[in-house]
């Protein structure tokens, strides 16, 4: 863990964080001075153990923010370069999506949407989803947006819960040159819900779908409205969106985010993070439909007034090249997406990516899982060309938006891959054992955040008791992420995966990510995923499914004996796994994440369950069968 990376953007400013940590409440007073407020505040927080209230009784709205305070002096900016998968593209300025969001606005307002109504959105990655949560924030409704990967049952269930009035959606999306039926999933959720009063369908495919007289077209409601609508003095603390976490376990958690307190998060952490520039063209990768398109696709690049790329398909299609193909095209300079990504890039080598024009680069980013050490130096040295920093980014949905990473916006520090670095100030976050106590350098423990930060959510929607009990029950006032990690000799935070991760054999726990990081840093490896099966000597045994770089050639034999010599020196015996299954292919869901309890079910011969958001449903056949194959010829050998 000791192998450093002096790289930063030349930024030194230490007076931020000695502020942060001289009166955290006070900081984040100043950091709300960047937006534009109605009405101030006359608290800055109200803090009742564990329920925040931030900017008490100050008046705000997102898309006056996002929108309005860019029209003197960015009206004619690109805010979005769209891209689609089948070749399209669009250009929308600030002044367009300013003219489309009122106009929008007033569309649902004719159709009775109020302030504090829910409309639920699933559509595709196009501009007319920002439009459409930018209209609800101006008018006070509530977005709760959908990924438009979800089956119907899923958006049922989403719906169900948070009574939407109005649902938009699109008669259809294009993922990997297919038509996703989008019209015909929502006409199947809400077929037995009479709450549901209108459906906005925009056309996308002009592929056929049924209408009914709840249905209306996007640009026929769009035609004859108004395209004056002023935004909403809304309350701090009045809710923006719903969105739901898709957990393995029964029904998903509806996270309530608010207006003042997220916003001021999102610039702040924008900033220092990202380095922004007026002249930097940004590209998140995410799908709007996950937290990280909320934050740092939709909210906080509008309110920066900055220009980002929008891309509609899949990473990899029509051909691996296609994100390297984007980069060359729109001259990106901040790239930000996730480690699995990279992890299937480094698969098809370096030729790909060093075939393009990467100099624009300046700044590289990842989200959504702990980097392993490897992928981040490949995208360090070959994406990067050695003069990027990157910014390795730990949040959840929960927190609104990055509580640890480093900030070249802000300061430079020595970098260590794979490690988040350190909070962001204004948060105190540390490491404790199961009983709370800070745990020692270099001792695995639990995440817990100390104090309230303006990101956090409000709370669960209408289940105060399970905000409660999920993140506020295991430490008394310490927000319980439910992840591993711990902290080394400087200070540096290291993410150790999910606690609900983690194998127990014979009494020892270990972690997923610990065994997958030293799996990936075979030089074969291109990525892998570990789950466990039941043992009746170990309680459970670990089994791993590997996906090779192109072009190896070496036995399989030879590699799993270098693959558990690997295991063990990294980590121990007992981390060694009973059974190493090579495969082409993980089973991932569409926004990247290898779907670990598909595995989990294969290896214990358990019901797979639904499959709809998965990006191959091949993979999963893939891997059953290898399973099945190697299951057998183990039964056959110990005969």
């Amino acid at each position: 863990m000791s192998e450093t990376y002096n790289i930063g953007l030349g930024n030194n400013d230490s007076e931020i964080r000695k502020k942060a940590n001289s009166d955290f409440v006070s900081f984040w007073d100043e950091q709300a001075k960047n937006l534009f407020w109605f009405s101030p505040w006359k608290k800055t927080l109200d803090w009742q153990p564990p329920f925040a209230r931030w900017f008490v009784e100050g008046t705000i709205n997102a898309s006056y923010n996002a929108l309005d305070v860019h029209q003197d002096d960015k009206a004619d900016k690109p805010a979005i370069l769209w891209e689609g998968e089948n070749g399209e593209s669009r250009i929308i300025t600030y002044h367009d999506m300013f003219i489309q969001v009122q106009k929008f606005s007033n569309v649902l307002k004719s159709l009775g949407v109020k302030k504090g109504d829910r409309v639920t959105i699933y559509l595709p990655m196009v501009p007319e989803l920002p439009i459409a949560m930018l209209a609800c924030a101006r008018i006070g409704a509530i977005h709760t947006v959908v990924f438009s990967g979800f089956s119907a049952t899923s958006i049922k269930d989403r719906i169900d819960d948070s009574k939407s009035k109005v649902v938009i959606t699109a008669d259809g999306g294009y993922r990997r040159g297919k038509v996703v039926k989008l019209k015909e999933v929502v006409d199947e959720a809400i077929k037995d819900f009479d709450f549901v009063d209108h459906i906005i369908v925009l056309e996308r495919t002009k592929n056929k779908i049924s209408m009914t007289l709840k249905d209306k077209f996007w640009n026929d409601l769009m035609k004859d409205a108004s395209d004056s609508c002023d935004a909403e003095k809304l309350d701090s603390n009045h809710p923006l969106y719903i969105l739901y976490t898709s957990g393995t376990t029964g029904k998903p958690k509806g996270v309530l985010h608010g207006t003042g307190g997220y916003l001021t998060h999102l610039y702040s952490t924008f900033k220092w993070a990202f380095d922004i520039k007026d002249s930097d063209v940004f590209f998140c990768t995410a799908d709007i439909g996950w937290v990280t398109g909320h934050s740092y696709v939709v909210y906080a690049p509008l309110l920066h007034g900055a220009t980002e790329i929008m891309y509609e398909g899949a990473p990899d299609y029509p051909d691996v090249s296609r994100m390297w193909d984007i980069l060359q095209k729109y001259k990106v300079t901040i790239f930000y997406t996730t480690p699995t990504a990279l992890r299937m890039f480094m698969k098809f080598g370096d030729d790909i990516p060093n075939s393009f024009d990467l100099s624009s680069l300046r700044l590289l980013g990842t989200v959504g899982e702990p980097i392993n050490p490897e992928v981040w130096k490949w995208y360090f040295k070959i994406i990067g060309k050695e003069k990027c920093p990157i910014i390795d980014t730990w949040w959840q949905t929960e927190t609104g938006g990055m509580l640890i990473s480093p900030l070249p916006g802000l300061e430079t520090i020595p970098l260590k891959p794979g490690s988040g670095t350190y909070p962001i100030p204004g948060v105190n976050i540390t490491v404790v054992d199961e009983n709370g106590i800070d745990v020692s350098p270099n001792t695995k423990g639990y995440l817990v955040i100390k104090n309230p930060w303006p990101g956090m959510l409000l709370t669960l929607w209408n289940d105060d008791e399970k905000y409660k009990n999920v993140y506020w029950s295991k430490y008394e006032n310490h927000y319980y992420s439910g992840d591993y990690a711990l902290k080394d000799e400087d200070g540096y935070l290291w993410l150790l995966g999910r606690a609900d991760d983690v194998l127990k054999v014979a009494g020892h726990r270990i972690g997923t990510a610990e065994l997958e990081s030293s799996i990936v840093s075979n030089i074969h490896v291109a990525e892998s995923a570990v789950c466990g099966i039941p043992d009746d000597l170990k309680g459970e045994v670990i089994i791993a499914f590997v996906v090779l770089k192109q072009g190896v050639t070496k036995s399989s034999d030879d590699l799993q004996k270098e693959l558990s010599d690997k295991i063990r020196n990294d980590i121990g015996a007992i981390a060694t796994p009973k059974q190493i299954y090579f495969v082409s292919k993980l089973p991932k869901t569409r926004s990247g994440k290898i779907m670990r309890r598909l595995l989990k079910a294969i290896a214990n011969n358990e019901k797979i369950g639904d499959v709809s958001t998965l990006e191959d449903v091949t993979a999963v056949t893939e891997v059953q069968s290898v399973f099945d194959e190697i299951q057998k010829s183990i039964k056959e050998n110990s005969k």
